[in-house]
Order: structure tokens, then sequence, then C-alpha cells
């Protein structure tokens, strides 16, 4: 379960209305409460039931003891009490089945309630936390895409030949380019940030996908495995919290950091013919993602943390950028806060998100049972888990391209990625 039963029983209220600030269907809370109500009615009638049986069977072994005959008629008539009961216990283990099933499905459809302080509504409400840099004008500039094929960077027409739209293939120093980034964001993150490096499988089963939330909420957005029953990963999120899954961790151990590659691939992107030039929506990208357990305390603190590491990638390729706390709408199913930093492509003249991310509070951990011990031989208790992108690429690559075209038609590298090119400044035709 997800928001936990207690939390149904206590404040059905808040988690209607949590439910409607984030557009999802509220009245999936009273189907739960009343599947709760339902089982608990039948957990008391079986106890009860339960109850007398244990208290026939002290009659029958009285009775048998005080002389009746075991195979008499007073034995067979305090008998046919039990055997009567016997049937109805067996008929409600039956129906609770049943209904713990349908229960445990509501309560993974109940969203994630966003903070108290989370603007309600959908993207008018966005608040900007922060900015860096300065917007460059569009003036001369080009979209990413007129530039990427000149200098031979991407092939979308062959990677819609080879797969279909939305699959780009990358060639020589485009793909130098992902492939330096990838490295450079993961050497940032462990050497500099103290993260562990994961190199995570790219499908996970449907325990994994229920743990993190991705079904049964997205599951229209995953591509599926049918015959062995996997799904491709939406981003590496998904199998590094699922490390954990099952697991108490000592407390001294918090906070755990981890950073992983993944290539990463979503059904819905490019849906209804947005955004199909260039690779702002694709298939499947690259992404280097930034996964934390904490305990519950120190999350808020661990949000701010993690965004400041996406940031400092940004700051070190020169690319301008804003982050946004993202309104109830446009924050997701199962995130309790959200933030999306949006860096400035001037080519397009656009926002583009290049990272989220999320604190999830106990959600995904309560799905997931991580929990914690504040002590040796404490009761445990769940984690807080969270993520963000540290970075995703293809977004990033678009506004590296368009910030630093030159003139010439050549692409300035940052500093950073210049070993990464044999110690060459730019990508030139």
């Amino acid at each position: 379960m997800s928001v936990g039963v207690q939390r149904l029983r206590d404040e059905p209220d808040l988690l209607r209305a949590a439910a409607s600030d984030k557009g999802e269907d509220a009245s999936v809370v009273d189907r739960a409460i009343d599947l709760d109500e339902g089982r608990r009615t039948l957990v008391a009638e079986g106890d009860a039931l339960k109850a007398e049986r244990n208290l026939s069977s002290k009659r029958i072994g009285e009775a048998i003891r005080a002389g009746a005959d075991p195979n008499g008629p007073e034995v067979a008539r305090l008998k046919a009490g039990p055997t009567e009961v016997g049937d109805r216990i067996t008929a409600i283990d039956t129906e609770l089945t049943s209904l713990e099933v349908e229960l445990e499905d509501a309560m993974l459809r109940i969203p994630n309630p966003a903070d108290a302080d989370v603007p309600v509504g959908g993207e008018e409400a966005n608040v900007t936390v922060r900015t860096w840099g300065e917007p460059l004008p569009r003036e001369e500039r080009r979209p990413h895409w007129e530039i990427a094929e000149d200098l031979g960077l991407i092939d979308n027409a062959r990677g819609a030949k080879i797969t279909g739209s939305g699959w780009p293939v990358y060639l020589g120093a485009g793909s130098n380019l992902q492939r330096a980034l990838i490295n450079w964001f993961l050497d940032v993150h462990t050497r500099e940030h103290g993260m562990t490096e994961v190199w995570p499988p790219a499908l996970v089963n449907a325990d994994s996908a229920r743990g993190t939330g991705q079904i049964p909420d997205k599951e229209d957005q995953m591509y599926v495995a049918t015959r062995d029953d996997l799904y491709l990963i939406p981003t590496a999120e998904v199998p590094v919290t699922n490390l954990h899954r099952d697991e108490i961790l000592e407390a001294s151990s918090l906070p755990i950091r981890y950073a992983a590659y993944s290539p990463s691939f979503r059904r819905e992107a490019g849906a209804a013919g947005r955004d199909t030039r260039g690779i702002l929506r694709v298939h499947q990208f690259d992404k280097v993602e930034m996964v934390s357990f904490t305990r519950p305390a120190d999350s808020e603190a661990e949000l701010e943390w993690l965004t400041e590491r996406a940031e400092v990638l940004l700051q070190r390729l020169g690319l301008a950028y804003r982050v946004l706390l993202m309104a109830t709408r446009e924050m997701g199913f199962v995130q309790a806060r959200k933030y999306d930093i949006e860096v400035w492509a001037p080519g397009v003249e656009r926002w583009l998100e290049v990272s989220s991310v999320s604190n999830f509070r106990d959600y995904q951990a309560r799905r997931m049972a991580i929990r914690h011990r504040s002590e040796s031989g404490a009761k445990p208790e769940l984690v807080h888990t969270l993520n963000g992108s540290g970075l995703a690429l293809p977004r990033t690559v678009a506004a590296l391209i368009e910030t630093h075209q030159q003139p010439d038609g050549s692409i300035l590298l940052p500093d950073v990625l210049h070993p990464a090119f044999g110690g060459r400044d730019r990508i030139g035709p």
C-alpha cells in the first residue's frame, strides 16, 4: 500500500482533497474506505465465530470428560454448531482474500498528497524559485536540429527507418558528446558528491514497477516485454530505488546516495505530433539519475541538496536555467514535492526541462517495505526516498548546441568536455 490504511481511516478528507488537487479521481478514496470497512466487518465476524468455535470445542471436551458418549446424541448436538460455524469461517476467509486484493489495488491508486505549501493548480501555478545565467536572445541562432544535421551529429531519418519516429541515431561527434556527458556527469556525482555509482538492468519486473509507482498509474507509458512480463525502464529511478526493497537499513548508513546511468524508454514521447523535429521528445534517451534514501527528518534538506547537485552541472556547462516548484497538477502521482530544472534553449526560444528532483516522503518506501532502525533494537520505521535527474541528455544536448553555436557553424565545447574530445575545444564542420 502507499498512503497506509491508518491514514485512510484518520484523514479521508485530506486524501480526497489531495487527489482532486492533483487532477486524480478522488472517488478511489471512498472505494478504499468501503473496502476497508467491509474487511474490518468480516474480520470481526470471523474472530467472533472462531471464539464461538473454540468455546464449542471446549464444551465438547468437558462433556466427554463428564462421561458423555463421544458418538452419542449429546456430543453430536454439540458438534453440529461448530460444523456450521466452520463453514462460515471458511467462506469469510475466501471473501477476505478477495477483498484484500481489491483494497490493495484501491490503495495503490490513491496519489501521494502534496506538501501543504505546494501551490494548487496547473502550469500557471508553478513558482520560480531561482534562476541562473542570462537567457540568450534568438537573434541569428538556429535550432539544434539544423546544426546537428549540418555537422552530422544526429540522424532522425535513419532512426525512423530502423525503428520509428522518435528514435534518433547519434553519429560521430554526436555520439562522442553523449558518451562524454554521461561519463562527466557520473564522475562529478561520484568523485565530488560522494554518490555510489550503479549500473542497473534496463528491464524490471512488475514488483519493481509497482514499488516506485509506475504501475498501476503509468502502464500505458511503459514498453512491456510481454513474453517475460518485464518492463523497459522509464528511468533508472525504478531499478535503483528497488535495490533496498524489503530491507531494513541501519540509520548510521543514511543517507544512501546513488548515481546511475541508464537508457530510458517512454512510449508517450512525441504524442500528438508535438516536438517531432530534433530531440526534444523521443522514445529512448540517456539519463543519469540520482537516488537517495534518508531519515524522514532529513528529507527536506536532502531535496535541496540533490537539486543543487543537478544545478552544478548546468553551471559548468554554461547553460542558463531556472528552478521551478511544481504545482499539484504538474508534479505527478507519487511526488510530495517536486522541483523542475529548465534550461534555456535560444534556438527554439523555450525553457526545456532537463531535471525533475522529487521527494516522495514514505510513499514509495511503504510500497517497497524499505525501513530503517534509528538505533540497534529499535522498531523499524519507513525511510524517505528521493530522486532527481542529473541530468537527462536530449534536452541538455539541444540547449548546449543552441547556446554554444558559433557564427562559422561550429559548437564551442564547455571546458569540462575538452578532455573527452582529445583536447579540442569545439565540434566543427
